[in-house]
């Protein structure tokens, strides 16, 4: 047992210095960082945003189609209380994927790129943004805690739980966000596990095996902390109350929901990104997948929405941004319907939605606009320059 201990805190060690030294290379050298870094930044007083991802790709057939939709709340009641861009597009440049890694990067950098594995991994989906995240623009700006910038992550999307910064020289990450997802509770279970000397030997190298499993996605080595104290505190409460087992908890986009509403109850995120994604199990073959995965979706958005208005700090004080990540082909002749990897036109149409005190009410914007402003927007609304946000800021969305 004693070598199997001193084996995990050896390598945890050999980690931490390679995090470390891989924060700064990736944050680039001190004398290049902004002014903001190095003097003390001014608390955050905008607004909280909660950034919908109406993921899975979705059709606006079946979401903003009053006579076809499978999200009444969202279609009949939501819309009333904010702006729609009904006519959002993914541009069709080349090397534009509609897909779902792709789609959540262009959301939050508002700029499209054409993204490799960094591994070079074929069909590998690891990403690395090459410019800032809203995330990281914000921690840059304001006096706002990692624990308050929040991705909530799908247990089927490990890929994207490593979105939480780009390798830009000015900014990385030492400005980035976190994660709540099943992947960061079960890394947080086995180190607490591991923790408990009473285990027998041949447990505590099975679970040690299994957590460097886990590490090794995260290839970055961004979290040899332990996630930090406010989310391990967050994971030790999940843990008291849904056990340690995995089948008490909710699963798919209800575990999402779940996570937020706790989030917000109890980490208080100024920037919060749920990340859902049910309508992708259309994969499987089966439109009602995609059709019950969009109704999940839209029970989730009437959770989170209650959730903040019985908030009275949050109240009067958060704006709703919704939008897809990508759209959805509409070609019935095809095996599994619904697809989203060909380039077809329907698969480049999206909308958005944004709603909070201070914008529009009741208000449908026809004309096309364009996904990489959801960035821009998003940073006006939160009073920092998005500088390399392609897209312009959606003017409609401000009375």
């Amino acid at each position: 047992m004693d070598q199997i201990a001193y084996e995990l805190s050896r390598r945890r060690f050999i980690r931490g210095m390679a995090g470390a030294s891989s924060g700064l290379a990736l944050a680039g050298p001190l004398s290049a960082l902004p002014a903001a870094a190095a003097s003390p930044k001014p608390s955050y007083r905008g607004p909280n945003v909660v950034i919908v991802r109406f993921g899975g790709g979705v059709r606006r057939r079946e979401t903003i189609d009053p006579q076809q939709t499978y999200a009444p709340f969202f279609c009949h009641d939501l819309t009333r209380r904010g702006v729609l861009f009904q006519n959002m597009e993914i541009d069709s440049l080349e090397g534009v994927e509609t897909s779902h890694g792709q789609g959540t990067l262009y959301l939050i950098t508002g700029k499209y790129d054409r993204f490799k594995d960094v591994g070079g991994k074929f069909l590998g989906q690891r990403f690395e943004a090459k410019v800032p995240t809203l995330f990281e623009y914000v921690r840059q700006a304001y006096d706002v805690p990692a624990h308050q910038c929040l991705i909530v992550n799908g247990e089927d999307r490990t890929d994207e739980e490593f979105y939480t910064f780009s390798n830009h020289h000015l900014f990385g990450a030492q400005f980035r966000s976190t994660v709540l997802s099943l992947y960061r509770f079960k890394s947080y279970l086995l180190r607490r596990q591991l923790a408990d000397r009473r285990l027998p030997a041949k447990d505590l190298e099975a679970k040690g095996k299994l957590l460097a499993k886990l590490e090794a996605l995260d290839y970055r080595l961004t979290e040899t902390d332990g996630q930090g104290p406010e989310i391990q505190a967050f994971w030790e409460r999940w843990r008291g109350y849904y056990g340690e087992t995995g089948l008490v908890n909710p699963r798919g986009d209800r575990l999402l929901t779940e996570l937020s509403l706790r989030a917000l109850k109890e980490l208080r995120p100024r920037l919060l990104m749920v990340n859902y994604n049910d309508p992708d199990y259309v994969h499987w073959g089966n439109m009602t997948h995609y059709t019950r995965g969009i109704a999940i979706i839209d029970e989730g958005l009437r959770q989170l929405v209650s959730a903040v208005e019985a908030d009275s700090e949050y109240r009067d004080n958060t704006i709703f941004v919704v939008v897809p990540d990508c759209g959805r082909d509409s070609n019935s002749m095809m095996a599994v319907p619904c697809q989203h990897h060909f380039g077809s036109r329907s698969s480049h149409e999206i909308f958005a939605l944004m709603f909070g005190p201070g914008l529009p009410k009741g208000v449908t914007v026809d004309h096309r606009v364009d996904q990489t402003s959801v960035a821009a927007t998003i940073g006006k609304f939160m009073g920092f320059p998005t500088a390399f946000a392609e897209g312009p800021v959606l003017a409609e969305a401000f009375a």
